[in-house]
């Protein structure tokens, strides 16, 4: 409702429908995507990034498991700490990709594309019933569960402080790929700092 009021034009991805750039008055496309793109540059810009997958992964072989479905190690992640994951078919080619965070020893929390989400799980599926039946993992989809929104810009943690008083939102104690639980404007949340834009993010 918030993006419908405030002007939103929409665009269709995956199963949802995603706001795409906000036009003021009667701005063309690349006149308000060249605005909102200077504003994350020098100040700061939010995105409603829920439709995003989600997915939980949790059990003794959830590392192995990860492992084997991404092109990148993921044994020695640390609780804390998240990681950017390239996933492959069995053909070589790109299927998905996103962060995955490390929650707990055995516990990860997965990121897909928006229009991914169903096949990486079908994927995961797939993989754990057929040919990895003995690894000991679970997985859900919690893509509706969490609403998320990436804070990017040099002011992202400024504005971000003004609606959290329990996470250290320093750089020394909150570095890129970390992420951290407390509470945002009243609601319990995982923060991760990380960046789709180059900024500072969270």
């Amino acid at each position: 409702a918030w993006h419908v009021e405030h002007g939103a034009k929409f665009e269709e991805v995956g199963q949802w429908m995603r706001p795409w750039y906000f036009p003021r008055g009667n701005e063309s496309m690349f006149d308000a995507v060249q605005r909102e793109c200077r504003a994350v540059r020098e100040s700061v810009g939010i995105l409603d990034a829920s439709t995003l997958g989600k997915i939980e992964i949790q059990g003794k072989d959830a590392r192995e498991f990860l492992n084997r479905l991404y092109t990148n190690a993921w044994t020695k992640l640390d609780v804390g700490k998240c990681r950017y994951g390239l996933m492959c078919k069995d053909d070589g080619m790109v299927m998905d990709d996103g962060v995955t965070a490390c929650i707990a020893e055995n516990h990860f929390h997965m990121t897909t594309t928006t229009g991914g989400a169903a096949a990486v799980l079908d994927w995961m599926e797939l993989w754990h019933q057929t040919e990895w039946p003995e690894l000991e993992v679970y997985f859900n989809s919690v893509t509706d569960h969490w609403a998320a929104m990436a804070i990017n810009g040099p002011n992202a943690r400024k504005l971000l402080a003004e609606l959290t008083d329990d996470i250290d939102l320093s750089g020394e104690n909150f570095k890129f790929m970390d992420w951290r639980a407390g509470t945002v404007a009243g609601v319990p949340a995982r923060v991760f700092r990380i960046s789709f834009t180059g900024e500072l993010s969270f």
